[in-house]
């Protein structure tokens, strides 16, 4: 295939990559927009084999990603989607590094001098170091998502100042690795080697509440890391590709730190300014809460005029996504308004609660982002919320709060709030939620399938 030829495929494929995120930006258009993303790679990843001679090794590692990644996408419950998520972003930061390091090793069979020139080695230093931080930042993502690693932030003294002074060594090496007239393999290894230590201690002070910015400002980085190879390679569809992926990731961590009211800085330095530590009951002393039964909760509902449902990651984890839509059929069935309000940092991950509504296929025009339907909790009868937890905390408006300033959703306005727990245990955040003990709160505990199961039942009845 000739250059032209090459670039105009490209061209077509970053085409191709611009509308999947067009697509990707409402659920309407989700399928669509994965669609056009499928066509883009594989028109890209087609025309590059056109220019390499290992088609039988690149052809084979291939072969083995799609059987392994077939199998891992039959197997894993949505329960369990931001940890794999987080998992992949460490593979893509992982290859940028095994490039990068190829590429030091071998510049001529990537085209690139045998010298490799000033351009080239700041484009690896930038790739190689993202990545690494890429890789170990999202390997800690992973262990606290899955529950292999206490949600809790790790903090210890002279954090910051560690995460500084490694930074400022990291640069240090990587100006040597650019200067030295040869390929100065210590200085090298010795950047990626802090780096990697670097992305664990950047992670580890995120508290599991911040995990939904971490996947997103995970997802940017792994996109800078592509790019930067993409450069070192002259190979324009990566770094078209990589530059998709990090802006559109550090846009959405923005959009999620306004959302949990975090400073953006904050989070993309690993915790800079964040306070660590829970809070329980303010007093300590113990406070009463009135429970009922799934039962007293169908009656409620049916007898309503309006109600608005907050899925959390209670719903997730109990699978009860399709028993969900079940309520909301019959209770529809019997003239009751019912829609769903989702926050943007519900559930694990950007987007969690949406996934898991579409897999139920409950009607996109039911389902309300936090803006549209915070005004609407004043004039609503029940408010059914569904193993969510600080997104519905009052706390959120209480000066001295540590998620003061938070938009939540405003479930305790409504005239009646159900809130269907396990227990009465705190959220990610370790707060205690004066939601539960208002008077107009009704707890059922229990999980979520079974208990929205026996609420279908109830106003079937």
């Amino acid at each position: 295939m000739s250059a032209d030829l090459i670039a105009l495929a490209y061209l077509v494929a970053a085409i191709f990559f611009i509308l999947a995120l067009k697509g990707l930006s409402s659920p309407l258009s989700a399928r669509r927009g994965n669609l056009f993303g499928m066509v883009g790679m594989t028109i890209a990843v087609g025309t590059t084999l056109t220019i390499t001679q290992n088609w039988t090794l690149i052809l084979g590692c291939i072969a083995i990603g799609a059987i392994i990644g077939s199998i891992v996408a039959q197997r894993v419950q949505m329960t369990a989607m931001p940890e794999l998520v987080a998992f992949m972003h460490s593979l893509v930061g992982l290859a940028a590094v095994f490039i990068a390091i190829a590429a030091v090793n071998n510049p001529v069979s990537f085209g690139l001098p045998e010298m490799l020139p000033a351009g080239s080695k700041l484009e690896l230093f930038l790739g190689t170091f993202i990545g690494a931080m890429t890789w170990s930042g999202s390997v800690i993502a992973f262990l606290k998502l899955s529950g292999r690693m206490s949600g809790a932030p790790v903090i210890f003294t002279g954090q910051h100042m560690i995460n500084l002074t490694l930074a400022l060594v990291m640069i240090g090496f990587g100006l040597w690795f650019f200067f030295s007239e040869t390929t100065n393999w210590p200085a090298f290894i010795t950047m990626t080697a802090i780096a990697f230590i670097l992305g664990f201690l950047i992670i580890i002070p995120i508290g599991g509440a911040d995990m939904p910015v971490v996947i997103s400002m995970l997802n940017s980085y792994s996109g800078w890391a592509a790019a930067g190879i993409g450069f070192s390679l002259g190979n324009p569809m990566l770094i078209i590709a990589g530059s998709l992926v990090g802006s559109s990731g550090a846009i959405l961590s923005y959009i999620m730190c306004k959302a949990m009211n975090r400073p953006f800085l904050s989070v993309i330095l690993g915790g800079f300014g964040s306070e660590g530590g829970s809070q329980g009951a303010a007093d300590g002393t113990q406070k009463t809460y009135r429970s009922g039964s799934a039962e007293d909760a169908a009656f409620l509902m049916s007898n309503a005029d309006s109600v608005i449902i907050v899925p959390g990651y209670g719903l997730a984890v109990a699978r009860a996504q399709h028993a969900v839509n079940e309520l909301a059929e019959v209770l529809h069935e019997k003239g009751v308004n019912v829609r769903f309000a989702i926050h943007p940092v519900a559930g694990r991950m950007p987007g969690h609660m949406n996934v898991l509504l579409a897999e139920a296929e409950i009607p996109y025009e039911q389902v309300l982002e936090m803006e549209e339907i915070n005004s609407d909790f004043p004039n609503t009868d029940v408010v059914l919320v569904l193993g969510a937890n600080d997104v519905v905390n009052p706390a959120a408006n209480v000066p001295g709060s540590p998620i003061y300033g938070m938009p939540i959703l405003e479930s305790h306005k409504a005239r009646t709030v159900i809130v269907v727990k396990r227990s009465m245990a705190a959220g990610y955040a370790g707060l205690d939620n004066d939601l539960f003990y208002m008077d107009k709160t009704m707890m059922v505990f229990g999980d979520a399938k079974k208990v929205v199961e026996d609420m279908v039942k109830a106003v079937n009845a």
